[in-house]
């Protein structure tokens, strides 16, 4: 029997050179990974309204703007088809859900340990112009 896909946003935040990052609860799919913040989608709900809502949720962030998606991938070993979306915001995050966030250059987050689909956004973004 196959699962239906479950469309989750994951939001590209910057400041500077700098892009937030997140980290998950231990609980959670993924727990103590880093991610690029976001959620899944509500029944019916668009990619920019959901990471609207997941951006005031998880970090008291209002979203001032969102961008064409840049990324999108599949969740390796689950229904999860994640797309990442570049954002403005308004405000500084507030830990709600995870258990440390930071800014951090995408260079410098290759070091870091990032959620598989993170990881393949980071290699999206760091690979050469073609």
């Amino acid at each position: 029997m196959r699962r239906s896909l479950i469309r989750v946003v994951s939001a590209i935040a910057s400041k500077g050179d700098k892009l937030l990052v997140c980290q998950r609860p231990h609980e959670k799919r993924h727990g103590g990974l880093w991610e690029f913040p976001g959620g899944k989608c509500e029944p019916g709900e668009s990619v920019e309204a959901a990471v609207k809502r997941e951006m005031r949720e998880e970090l008291d962030l209002e979203v001032t703007d969102v961008g064409t998606p840049e990324f999108a991938v599949r969740d390796p070993d689950s229904p999860y088809w994640i797309v990442f979306l570049p954002v403005r915001i308004l405000g500084e995050p507030t830990c709600r859900e995870h258990i440390g966030l930071m800014w951090e250059t995408p260079t410098n987050l290759r070091r870091i340990p990032l959620a598989p689909p993170d990881r393949l956004y980071l290699e999206f973004r760091l690979a050469p112009a073609k």
